[in-house]
This record gives C-alpha cells, sequence and structure tokens, in this order.
C-alpha cells in the first residue's frame, strides 16, 4: 500500500459520538483495475485533500470507534474486523448487527492504546477522531502516522467525523456521511451493499424534503437537543459542525445553537432559556435495556420540569419532548436518515408519515 503523508485534522472532544462534514465533500475513493485485486488500487484522501492509494484489499481492519464499526457490519465486511476502540454498548446496536459486534476484539475502551493497535495485524485503520486519536487528551499514548506506516497499516478516516474540526461552514446534509459509507464500500469489496444504503438514506430524506422543505425558515420549529448524559449543571450544545445539526436542519426544524461554529460546545443554561425552543430532544445514550432506556428518558423530562431555570421553557410546559436516543443523531451513519424522518414526522405530522 501506497501512502502519502496526511494532513491532519480534528474534531472539538474525544467523544463516541461521531461529528459531521468537511468543509468540501471529496468525491467517492477512486477504484481502479490493477494487480491488488478487483476494483484495486483504491484512491481515498483526508480532511485536506491529500491521497492515498490503497493497493489491495485489506485483510484486518480496526476501526477507531463505533461509528466506524456500524458502517462496516453494515456493509457485511465485519468478519474483517480485527479490533475496535470505543466499542459499542451491549444492546445498543440495531438487533441484527449487535450479535456480530460481540465478537469483535476490543482493543480499546476508549482510544486504541498505541502498542495494541501496532500490534494488532491490521492492515487498514478507520481513524474517526484525527489528530484527536494522535494522544495528548489524557487518554495515554497514540500512534503516529508514521508509526503506522512501519506497522504495514493503513490509515484512512471516517471523513464526516474526522473533519468536522476543520469545516468550513454549517453541515446541512448528510454528503460527507454517505460519502464514508462508499469510500468503506470501496475499501471493502461491498460497493453494491453501499450503493444500497446511501440510496435508503436519500430516499428517506429526499421525502422528508419534499413535505417540508416549503416551509419557511422563519416558520420552521426551534430545536434544542439535550444531551442529558453529558451532565446538567451545564449544558452541551450541538453546533452547527456536528451531523446533528444537519439531522434537525433536514427534519425541518431550527437547531436553537446554530450559530455555534464547532461540533459541541458548553453553554449556559441562560443561552437555552433565551432561545426557549419549541421542541426539545430528550437526548439519552441507549442503555442496551429498552426499560433502562425509556427509565433515562423519563429522567431527563423530570430534570427539566423539576428545574427552577427550564420549568418555565415552552416545550417544557407543553411537554413537547422527543425520545431519540443521542447515537441516532450524533454518530454518523445510516440512522441519521431514519432520524431525520422521525423528528420530522413529529414536528409535522400532517405532512410527514412514519418514522421509526
Amino acid at each position: 500500500m501506497v501512502r502519502k503523508a496526511p494532513v491532519w485534522c480534528g474534531v472539538a472532544a474525544v467523544l463516541a459520538f461521531a461529528g459531521a462534514g468537511c468543509g468540501t465533500v471529496a468525491p467517492p475513493a477512486k477504484p481502479a483495475g490493477g494487480a491488488g485485486g478487483a476494483g484495486f488500487p483504491v484512491e481515498v484522501t483526508d480532511c485536506e485533500g491529500a491521497r492515498t492509494t490503497v493497493g489491495k484489499a485489506p485483510r484486518a481492519i480496526v476501526t477507531s470507534n463505533a461509528s466506524a464499526l456500524e458502517l462496516l457490519l453494515r456493509l457485511g465486511a465485519g468478519d474483517r474486523v480485527a479490533g475496535t476502540g470505543f466499542p459499542p454498548g451491549a444492546g445498543t446496536l440495531p438487533a441484527e448487527l449487535d450479535e456480530r459486534a460481540r465478537k469483535v476484539p476490543v482493543l480499546g475502551r476508549t482510544v486504541i492504546p498505541k502498542e495494541k493497535l501496532l500490534g494488532s495485524g491490521a492492515d487498514l485503520y478507520v481513524d474517526t477522531f484525527a489528530t484527536v486519536n494522535r494522544g495528548g487528551h489524557g487518554m495515554g499514548e497514540t500512534a503516529t502516522g508514521e508509526e503506522l506506516a512501519a506497522a504495514g497499516i493503513t490509515r484512512v478516516f471516517l471523513k464526516s467525523t474526522a473533519c468536522a474540526g476543520t469545516a468550513k461552514k454549517p453541515v446541512t446534509d448528510l454528503t460527507a456521511v454517505a460519502e464514508d459509507i462508499r469510500t468503506l464500500g470501496a475499501l471493502t469489496g461491498t460497493g453494491d451493499r453501499a450503493a444500497e444504503l446511501v440510496a435508503g438514506m436519500e430516499r428517506k430524506v429526499e421525502g422528508v424534503r419534499a413535505a417540508v422543505g416549503s416551509v419557511p425558515e422563519a416558520d420552521r420549529p426551534s430545536y434544542f437537543f439535550f444531551d442529558y448524559d453529558a451532565g446538567t449543571k451545564q449544558p452541551v450544545a450541538v453546533c452547527n459542525r456536528q451531523v446533528a445539526h444537519a439531522v434537525i436542519t433536514l427534519a425541518g426544524a431550527r437547531n436553537v445553537f446554530a450559530d455555534c461554529d464547532d461540533t459541541f460546545r458548553q453553554v449556559g443554561w441562560e443561552q437555552v432559556v433565551a432561545a426557549d425552543p419549541d421542541w426539545i430532544q430528550l437526548a439519552v445514550r441507549n442503555r442496551g435495556d429498552a426499560a433502562a432506556t425509556e427509565k433515562a428518558f423519563d429522567e431527563a423530562r423530570a430534570w427539566l420540569e423539576g428545574n427552577a431555570a427550564t420549568r418555565g421553557l415552552k416545550a417544557v410546559k407543553e411537554r413537547r419532548y422527543l425520545r431519540i436516543n443521542s447515537e441516532a443523531t450524533t454518530i454518523a451513519g445510516v440512522r441519521n436518515a431514519e432520524t431525520v424522518e422521525r423528528i420530522a414526522a413529529t414536528l409535522y405530522p400532517d405532512k410527514v408519515k412514519g418514522g421509526r
């Protein structure tokens, strides 16, 4: 595998959540015929457009977190995943993927330690975090690009996340997510399946756009993503470089923190009160058990209704809540399109039907 030194880009915080969108979106990975097998070599780019050529189909893949792992499982390439960091919790992936995810070796509960990654036997590393995964964030020493190259490991980026920190403008669509799916499809020989996944996402999003696209911006309801698990002392806002902002926008809502040029950022409750959102998403992480997850949703709602600063919010007084897991909104993947549909069906029940 031939490599060129990557130009690094990063995200705002080391989270299991994935962000969204580089400022510009490169074309999908380019396959070409060659000795590396059908469809190879494949050329991929990083956040700044620097090219890397993958000469043959990878035998063993390591993923830096659950978002890349989930995409590979959906593509049918899970049997080639040799390990992952930030593993999904038991029961948190859709049922058809959960059993396969449990079989993937866990190389790190958070960022994969350098020695484990370099000794994994992998020839491809799908990096979701870019510069965050280079160490210096209290999670131990991690492998550099040079060390990965010396170990025979090619690094590729899940750009819908890795490029979020250098995005030049707000992300308002799922183009980068679709690009990631196509790229992984090209690298694993599952291009047809990748095309199916992207087409399914596009059908959902286009259906919503057709239904609510004509609603003037001023008439769209305002929306606050309440990340209950991030803590209640100081809320963490979803900003306009995060994939959740695209999900909210595509669903026909107005993110109350749309003017925040970041992925996530701590804000004050006074800012939420000033925004007085029409709708609030009770965003809790999937507990792996339906009853436990519902209990967490109940706790988030009870906190809003019992807190002096938030009980007077329009959405709280009118109980305009959406119970949607954080992962389906903030982790880049196929479920983003499903969440667009779900939000739109709640906000525009006369225009959008269904949504899961």
